[in-house]
């Protein structure tokens, strides 16, 4: 597969788009464009080419990706079955490599992936290989990168830690595979300069692999004029089940979706939270230690509260 050197992005405003394209920019490697809606008033770097486009519109996609050898989506979760749209586009418009909004949890678990807060990215999935096998120039890449590290700890989803009594999931020792949004950034770079070796297939990353109970040591020791209490308790099993029995009732709530997503990443390890193979050495991911954990909680760290 020839080289890729351009690169278009979907989805760049936001908290995880941010940093992908300011990893494509620091990288040197590629002339790198945005797309995006024409309703945005978002701004970019001068380096970048900025391009509007109507996402619900394969038309006018496909005149945004003209010329582009790859495209990057990191939209939102409430726009990622949109992403059809994007997947037909570069289709049409002779794109090289797509690379789906999924930047989570393994998909290709056999326990996690069918989990039903998966659904829409399953069905890019699909879509993805459907149009691989119909067009083989097209090809795709899925990152898995675990659970948003830093994005995680600062909005209290991975432990609650600034409260006093933090929630804690199947006991809190399970392990799992977390990446910061910095490091999913570099592994988009490594995937677009080795597009061979990452050729329709999922990619593995992560910085660091952690429980809730490690972290919530961290965020003691960095944090000691905090008074913590008797955590939570629990159950991802019992979450599991409450969760299918809102969607039996037509209830597709928020809370059911969040169940199903600590059920994946908090869960036993037969869901594959922790990875077990990575990629890390072929995209130039060097991971974290734990004083380099304990260094992100003191960023994010205000004092007792």
């Amino acid at each position: 597969m020839d080289a890729i050197k351009n690169v278009a992005i979907v989805g760049a405003s936001g908290d995880l788009g941010r940093r992908v394209l300011n990893a494509l920019i620091k990288s040197g490697t590629f002339n790198v464009t945005v797309v995006k809606r024409a309703s945005s008033s978002a701004s970019f770097p001068d380096s970048v080419v900025v391009r509007t486009a109507d996402l619900s519109s394969v038309e006018s996609v496909t005149a945004a990706f003209e010329g582009q050898d790859a495209v990057v989506s990191t939209i939102g979760i409430e726009a990622v079955l949109g992403q059809s749209v994007l997947v037909e586009a570069a289709v049409a418009a002779n794109v090289k490599r797509f690379l789906p909004s999924d930047f989570g949890c393994d998909m290709d678990n056999p326990k996690a992936g069918p989990l039903p807060v998966f659904g829409y990215k399953t069905a890019i999935h699909k879509a993805l290989r459907d149009a691989a096998a119909a067009k083989p120039d097209f090809t795709y890449s899925l990152v898995c990168n675990g659970a948003f590290l830093d994005w995680g700890l600062e909005k209290n989803f991975l432990l609650n830690w600034m409260d006093s009594k933090p929630k804690l999931y199947d006991g809190g020792n399970n392990l799992f595979s977390a990446t910061t949004l910095d490091t999913i950034g570099q592994a988009v770079v490594g995937v677009l300069k080795h597009p061979k070796e990452t050729k329709n297939r999922f990619v593995y990353v992560k910085d660091i692999d952690v429980s809730q109970i490690q972290l919530l040591n961290i965020a003691k020791k960095v944090n000691p004029g905090k008074t913590y209490e008797e955590p939570i308790p629990f159950d991802t099993a019992a979450l599991e089940t409450s969760a299918y029995e809102s969607l039996s009732k037509g209830q597709v709530t928020q809370e059911a979706m969040y169940s199903f997503l600590f059920r994946a990443i908090f869960g036993p390890p037969e869901y594959g939270a922790r990875f077990t193979k990575t990629d890390n050495e072929l995209l130039g991911v060097k991971g974290m230690t734990e004083a380099d954990l304990e260094a992100l909680f003191k960023s994010l760290n205000h004092g007792p509260k």
